[in-house]
């Protein structure tokens, strides 16, 4: 909603000082956004009878930098309500080849993004809350249940009661009924975001315990419900969420959890290295 008013108004503002195909684009925009955000400049222009240069110019007179800038905004006012077939559609005019460029790209400037907007304060906030919580609670369902798998992995070796809840419809509730005072929920969602994570971040609440975030930005539903809120940039690959920046912050963590408790991470360590060689769990040197 921030999104479409913060579009609408750029549009009345410059209003006056369109010309009259750039009026045309911005009606079309205005009633049919939904589309237009996966229109190239190009497809757009002949949609509304002006050329791909007068949308170039459109998308400078609202103040962006150029028409990708203004395709972004777009996508972002309708991110959260995107069907897969809508997904698929962004990738309409991409070749096979060029998705490999692109997407590791978007993916190297989630990372940028994310660095420039997570705080830090939040972050050593959210290792004390884990650190100091009696049990952990990982909700985290459909593309976001890898994440929470990746981080109740490695967070076993650190903390001594970690649950991952990542599948189901009513069982994520039943498997989080124990939760209450000096627990800790950690909820990852993103776009878009899961209704099932939602609601066991409401029932923790009730039963006293802390809930941390790990989601796309504090305004997210995830965002508005949490004590604690962690921020990483997601991005959509055509109908695939690339999560790439949200597992870099996900490492982050990990590892300044284990800075936090260096001593017994290594001691325990130290004799899961001893079971792993007597069974053989790895392949050895001399293999």
């Amino acid at each position: 909603m921030e999104h479409r008013q913060e579009l609408l108004a750029r549009i009345n503002q410059t209003g006056r000082k369109l010309s009259k195909g750039q009026k045309r684009i911005a009606e079309y925009i205005v009633n049919h956004y939904d589309k237009a955000a996966f229109m190239t400049a190009a497809r757009l222009g002949q949609k509304v009878e002006v050329s791909e240069s007068t949308v170039v110019r459109f998308a400078i007179a609202l103040g962006y930098d150029g028409y990708p800038t203004l395709q972004k905004a777009l996508q972002e006012m309708i991110r959260n309500r995107l069907t897969a077939v809508q997904r698929v559609e962004m990738t309409g005019d991409l070749s096979e080849i060029a998705a490999l460029s692109t997407v590791l790209r978007a993916d190297m400037q989630n990372i940028r993004q994310t660095i420039e907007d997570v705080d830090e304060q939040i972050f050593l906030q959210s290792i004390e809350a884990i650190s100091s919580a009696k049990r952990v609670y990982l909700v985290g369902v459909r593309s976001s249940g890898p994440l929470a798998q990746f981080l109740g992995y490695y967070m076993n070796f650190i903390h001594r009661d970690v649950s991952v809840i990542t599948s189901g419809v009513s069982d994520v509730m039943e498997q989080i009924a124990r939760v209450g005072g000096g627990d800790l929920l950690i909820a990852i969602s993103f776009p878009r975001y899961s209704r099932r994570t939602i609601d066991a971040m409401v029932y923790a609440r009730e039963q006293g315990a802390r809930v941390l975030a790990i989601t796309d930005t504090p305004l997210s539903p995830l965002g508005q419900l949490s004590d604690l809120c962690l921020t990483a940039r997601s991005d959509m690959a055509s109908f695939v969420d690339s999560l790439v920046a949200p597992l870099s912050l996900i490492n982050a963590l990990i590892v300044a959890l284990s800075i936090r408790h260096k001593g017994e991470v290594s001691a325990y360590f130290s004799k899961m290295e001893s079971l792993w060689e007597k069974n053989q769990v790895y392949i050895g040197k001399d293999s």
